[in-house]
This record gives C-alpha cells, structure tokens and sequence, in this order.
C-alpha cells in the first residue's frame, strides 16, 4: 500500500521541455487528446506563454526570411 501512494504522490514536474513540445504539437494541429489532457495537468502556464510568443515570433521571421529570399531570386 505505501507504494501505492509514493506513485501517486510522484506526479513529474512541469518542465520547459514538456512545454515546447506541448506548443510545437499544437502549432501542427496535431495530438492525442489524452496525451493533451495529461500535458495540460502537468505544464506550467507561465512556460506555455514564452514558449508559444517565441514559436510565433521564430514562424514569423521564418516566412519573412523565406519571402525576403524568394524576392532576391
């Protein structure tokens, strides 16, 4: 029994790589809902906002870049 509730007691950790993988999953649209559900309970909001403003500012710089050489050519 005490196993029982050292598992239950041993929930991981938010970490900052769960939540760049959790942000690059959604950009593709793309996820199992239980695996979303489960990231969901274990991520922290503050690490979902930097990583998500600092994929969209990188997208966004990608496709100017991309536009930039297209132009040049």
């Amino acid at each position: 029994m005490n196993e029982d509730r050292k598992d239950q007691d041993r929930v991981p950790t938010s970490s900052f790589w769960r939540s760049i993988k959790m942000v690059a999953w959604s950009f593709l649209g793309i996820r199992k809902r239980s695996e979303s559900q489960e990231d969901m309970a274990r991520v922290n909001p503050f690490h979902i906002i930097v990583v998500g403003i600092a994929g969209a500012v990188i997208f966004v710089v990608g496709l100017i870049v991309l536009v930039n050489w297209v132009v040049a050519k």
